[in-house]
């Protein structure tokens, strides 16, 4: 299979200023389907809407909230981008802003691949899939997620129902076996969340210890793409001349949690923000912080380098990583990326 040489097709990092006007614009050269929004000046809390639930249902990464409604966050998804309403969390006039958007596979459908039925929006070409289901609280039990391939990483939670639930994360550098939360900066920790079942190309699995019975579920599904994502695991150093990370393209986006030790967040970087090197434009998943101005790490022609010497450097800490291109290191057509 030929890989992405435009990454920015199918993904998208926008860094803007606020202006309170219902209906502004925010364009992308793709259709979204999953937009992750986050205030850099303000203490708000990150936001996620996705096709599949609609355009006025956000849930909260750095909470643990169940759905809600809003029709003043995003008010449409559109074939080129998509438009704000005037929410403090998306939109006030002044306030400095980054959302991340994703392309998954357009209008959902129908997924019968596992026990469970699954509404699906997949994209097999970037790697990414929503998946929504109800769950039935089964060790065992499976959805479909439409990608063809093993996901490498997935972000799943509870949509309703009574009381805080968190946001359980699957990644393959830890295992079936455990998950991490993105809510909170815990370390990774052996859980049922999964049944201890590896995800298949065509399925990933469900256990009993989570409050799924009854209630409305969705996913964020990931497979690795050549050029285009990486999902690994790195040892950290403890110095400012950090670990190097090979990714194989020029990073547009990086999120990195130390699974060995906790009290530590989900650091995030990117190519908006922070236009050259040393990244030091850092906002944390699990918090609702504004942006913090420390030196993270270097984004390079080929994978990223730490300048930062905790968190996600430890010395001897393993980290987890989740990436996104924004040049291939040398695409189909042989054009190669350059550093910043």
């Amino acid at each position: 299979m030929s890989q992405i040489n435009k990454p920015n097709t199918y993904f998208n990092t926008v860094a803007y200023t606020g202006n309170g006007v219902s209906g502004t614009k925010i364009s992308l050269d793709f259709a979204p389907d999953m937009v992750w929004t986050k205030s850099r000046s303000l203490t708000e809390g990150h936001s996620v809407m996705d096709t599949i639930r609609g355009v006025t249902k956000h849930l909260i990464p750095n909470g643990t909230n169940t759905e809600g409604t809003d029709s003043t966050r995003i008010i449409s998804f559109d074939s080129d981008g998509y438009q704000m309403g005037t929410q403090d969390t998306t939109n006030l006039n002044s306030a400095t802003y980054v959302s991340w958007s994703w392309k998954g596979g357009g209008t959902a459908v129908s997924n019968t691949d596992g026990s469970i039925t699954s509404s699906v929006s997949a994209n097999t070409t970037s790697g990414f899939s929503i998946v929504s289901w109800t769950g039935n609280q089964t060790a065992g039990a499976s959805c479909g997620h439409g990608l063809g391939v093993a996901p490498s990483m997935i972000i799943k939670r509870r949509r309703n129902g009574d009381g805080a639930d968190y946001w359980y994360v699957y990644h393959k550098s830890l295992g079936s076996s455990n998950s991490i939360y993105l809510n909170t900066t815990d370390a990774s920790g052996a859980s049922g969340a999964w049944n201890s079942q590896t995800p298949t190309s065509t399925v990933f699995y469900h256990g009993s210890s989570i409050r799924e019975n009854g209630n409305n579920m969705i996913a964020y599904c990931f497979a690795e793409k050549k050029g285009f994502s990486k999902f690994g695991s790195y040892t950290g150093n403890g110095s400012t001349d950090g670990t190097f990370v090979y990714t194989g393209f020029k990073p547009a986006f990086v999120i990195a949690k130390n699974a060995t030790t906790g009290a530590t967040s989900w650091e995030m970087a990117d190519n908006k923000r922070a236009l050259f090197n040393v990244n030091n434009k850092t906002l944390k998943a699990d918090t609702s912080g504004v942006e913090q101005t420390y030196d993270f790490m270097d984004f390079l022609s080929n994978g990223f380098k730490l300048r930062y010497s905790s968190d996600s450097n430890t010395s001897g800490n393993t980290i987890i990583y989740m990436a996104f291109a924004e040049n291939p290191l040398v695409g189909t057509n042989n054009i190669p990326a350059c550093a910043r």
